[in-house]
């Protein structure tokens, strides 16, 4: 890759990590929908399954889900370098929002135009995490790979009705893919 492209995709990464990051409310899971778009759908730098396999990792990993998953996508397109870039793209908008929210808090804390408007973005972030669980399902449904299909729904049971431990649910579904996938490859199995 000469000079010339690789500048141009370290700055590709970190626009695109800044901005999503600059205008999205709501935690992770909000930007997640937001990477996809950007990075499957627009640029057409990864596919759709790895990118879902990049926020499953992401959201393994301790931390925040936005900040791994940029990383992960960093990495992925331009190695060590870009997840530099990236994580740094994700991280600089916050990091300028809440200093300055740090230093005014004080005084709108207890505004009530502030707390409405609080309250409605909290609405807006139900209604993304929402669409990107069923874009995640419906990810794992499309594949018509029944053993996913009952982990995905395995995992959901164990979480809402057990309360069983997310690390618990992790490293078990994990095992079960690697056991699967094993089982596959050994057997001469095609996606």
């Amino acid at each position: 890759m000469n000079k010339e492209k690789s500048g141009r995709l370290f700055w590709m990464l970190f626009k695109s990590t800044f901005v999503l990051s600059a205008f999205t409310f709501g935690g992770g899971y909000v930007i997640v929908p937001l990477m996809q778009k950007k990075f499957v759908e627009e640029l057409k730098w990864i596919e759709a399954d790895e990118m879902l396999d990049l926020v499953a990792l992401g959201q393994s990993a301790p931390g925040a889900i936005a900040v791994n998953t940029s990383i992960l996508v960093g990495y992925r397109m331009a190695g060590l370098l870009g997840a530099l870039v990236t994580v740094f793209g994700t991280v600089a908008p916050p990091l300028a929002i809440i200093t300055i929210i740090s230093y005014f808090y004080m005084n709108f804390r207890e505004n009530p135009i502030v707390d409405a408007l609080m309250i409605g973005m909290q609405a807006g972030v139900a209604a993304v995490i929402v669409n990107v669980v069923i874009g995640m399902v419906s990810g794992v449904v499309k594949q018509r790979d029944i053993i996913n299909t009952l982990l995905l729904l395995a995992a959901f049971i164990a979480s809402y009705f057990f309360d069983v431990h997310v690390v618990l649910i992790i490293f078990l579904a994990g095992l079960v893919g690697f056991i699967n996938l094993s089982y596959r490859a050994k057997m001469g199995v095609g996606k």
